[in-house]
């Protein structure tokens, strides 16, 4: 069965569903996901249930953030019951008790499936384009060794973590690199079947 403008608009839907985080609507956030999903950000890795989770908690802290999205990419598979698609997404995040913040540019990377006629995400990764410091209220000092440890892409982003108590684990995907070209075909063999 071929894709259809409607299931266009469903994923285009749940890209921009992501509001539900950031409005802190966490089962609305948890049914953008298959009961089976999994995500890979800077600061979380596992089954996207615990992901939600792990927001809830992390929007009591001092660290505030929002997403701004647009319109996804999406290929189908030929049956018409995978895609994969490429959203670009700003993350604007603040830390009120040191008074910094960021904007960080990214692209998620997800796979869908549509299960019993319902789209939801199987699989979402990040990938990191660049990232700035913001100083809501007057310039801070920012330790340079820590943010040198970091892609510069989203150097701004995890400085802003680690200092928010969210370590940053491992090195992510960044604009043309080799961990991107990974996540890009693995997606296209997961959308072929494979």
């Amino acid at each position: 069965m071929a894709a259809t403008l409607q299931d266009r608009q469903d994923i285009a839907d749940l890209m921009t569903g992501w509001i539900h985080r950031d409005l802190g609507a966490w089962d609305r956030l948890r049914d953008l996901f298959h009961p089976d999903a999994r995500i890979a950000i800077t600061w979380f890795e596992g089954p996207a249930h615990e992901f939600v989770d792990a927001s809830a908690k992390m929007s009591a802290s001092d660290l505030r953030s929002k997403h701004l999205i647009t319109a996804p990419v999406v290929t189908f598979s030929a049956d018409g019951t995978r895609a994969v698609s490429e959203t670009n997404a700003v993350i604007i995040g603040e830390n009120i008790r040191i008074g910094l913040g960021c904007n960080c540019h990214n692209r998620f990377i997800d796979q869908l499936e549509r299960r019993d006629g319902v789209w939801r995400i199987v699989d979402r990764k990040s990938v990191y384009d660049f990232a700035s410091f913001t100083f809501p209220t007057g310039i801070v000092d920012i330790d340079r060794e820590v943010i040198a440890a970091y892609p510069r892409e989203y150097a701004a982003l995890a400085y802003l973590l680690q200092e928010s108590g969210y370590a940053v684990r491992r090195a992510f995907p960044t604009k043309g690199s080799e961990l991107e070209r990974e996540i890009k075909q693995s997606a296209l063999t997961w959308l072929r079947g494979a």
